[in-house]
């Protein structure tokens, strides 16, 4: 069985922000995501109790194509403003019909 080459999207942001977040990435072209709940630690240290809901991670498996245009809607409307990060994985996936 052979696999596709994709890449996957993983952002970390404040839970605050999910529907606008779900509402860029559709707004860039994408469909299908996951979010997790999910808290942790980083250069900053643990961000303890200072935002009611803690941490989102939301994941998109996408073609090439829509990694630019989703990190040029991320660059401009929420790195500057939020506690937000993302980065780009290389994955290999079944079914390629199910992803953009």
């Amino acid at each position: 069985m052979d696999f596709v080459a994709k890449k996957l999207i993983t952002i970390v942001a404040e839970s605050a922000l999910e529907k606008r977040l779900l509402d860029g990435l559709h707004d860039s072209g994408i469909k299908g995501y996951t979010v997790s709940t999910v808290h942790g630690a980083g250069p900053r240290g643990q961000r303890v109790g200072d935002l009611q809901g803690g941490n989102i991670k939301i994941e998109c498996v996408v073609s090439e194509g829509y990694v630019d245009t989703v990190f040029a809607m991320l660059s401009k409307d929420f790195f500057p403003h939020y506690a937000c990060v993302a980065w780009v994985s290389d994955v290999g996936v079944f079914r390629d019909e199910h992803f953009a």
